[in-house]
């Protein structure tokens, strides 16, 4: 498949709360570097700032980020401001509080319920915005989500966040934020030879509930995070690789398209340094997989 005409409008729309994004975006972690935060090297801010204008003509209107998102040079939420503020109407930025990273990159102690606050003010200052999108808890190993969604149902009622969302939770916690104010997306791990029956649950209870659902490491396949399943990875790769090949595109092509055959409630954020690779994501969002692709790639997440 080519991606030299293809833009996000054809992966589709999906509402958040009032705001419409193409149902393929970009994650801004990748913005920074090579790895993830620290890992690896800094990205060259010049390559960094092309991929921002580049999704702009492509159609991107959906980005995810985070103040924790910066490696030793490079700070994401500082790139989208650079390349483009003033932001388009239409572009919906999406970010995520609750971890917290020091200077020098190390992980500092989770928020408490009263520093959230902080967090949001830290986003729209590096952002330069007046408000935030969307803002996803992201749950640090809390067993109640309750008093933190809470402060951020405050910031809301507020007038400093449009629109909530949860992160890394099961779905009693899901359930938990929705007693306290309504919640347009959820962000969990979800990838296809990454079996997991509470992601599957809260796809499943999303997609009940007319929730977003926007999955992280959705393409680790290759180079991600495997843990103790490489045997699996390793024939799941080979069966991706097949199907790529009779499509003509990718295997990072072939997995963005399988996550968002997952339902029309599902979105994708795959990130990336690469102007091309940018190209070759969004692109996905146009790959239509037969019903007997799907079921050999579903075989792999079962």
């Amino acid at each position: 498949m080519t991606s030299e005409t293809i833009t996000a409008a054809d992966s589709g729309t999906l509402t958040l709360g009032d705001l419409t994004v193409h149902r393929v975006g970009l994650g801004a972690m990748r913005l920074t570097g090579d790895a993830a935060f620290h890992l690896g090297t800094p990205s060259d801010r010049a390559r960094s700032l092309a991929v921002l204008h580049r999704a702009m003509e492509l159609g991107v209107n959906h980005i995810d980020t985070a103040a924790f998102y910066f490696s030793s040079l490079r700070s994401a939420n500082e790139l989208l401001n650079t390349a483009l503020a003033p932001y388009p109407d239409d572009l919906v930025i999406a970010t995520k509080v609750g971890p917290f990273r020091e200077q020098d990159g190390s992980w500092g102690t989770a928020a408490r319920p009263d520093q959230l606050r902080g967090h949001v003010e830290e986003n729209l200052r590096q952002l330069g915005r007046d408000h935030l999108d969307l803002v996803y808890l992201r749950r640090m190993r809390q067993d109640s989500i309750a008093e933190h969604f809470g402060a951020l149902a405050e910031l809301r009622q507020a007038g400093l966040i449009r629109h909530l969302g949860v992160s890394a939770v099961e779905p009693r916690h899901l359930t938990e934020a929705l007693a306290v104010a309504p919640v347009v997306a959820v962000q969990n791990r979800y990838g296809l030879d990454t079996p997991d029956p509470v992601a599957d649950e809260l796809i499943e209870l999303c997609g009940e509930r007319g929730i977003a659902f926007v999955p992280y490491y959705a393409v680790s396949g290759e180079t991600g995070e495997r843990g103790a399943h490489e045997r699996r990875a390793a024939v799941a790769d080979t069966v991706v690789a097949e199907i790529a090949r009779a499509h003509g595109a990718t295997p990072t092509q072939v997995r963005i398209a399988w996550t968002l055959h997952q339902g029309p409630h599902v979105l994708a954020i795959p990130g990336t340094g690469d102007p091309a690779h940018l190209a070759e994501n969004i692109a996905a969002g146009a790959l239509r997989l037969t019903d007997d692709e799907l079921g050999r790639l579903d075989a792999f997440h079962e």
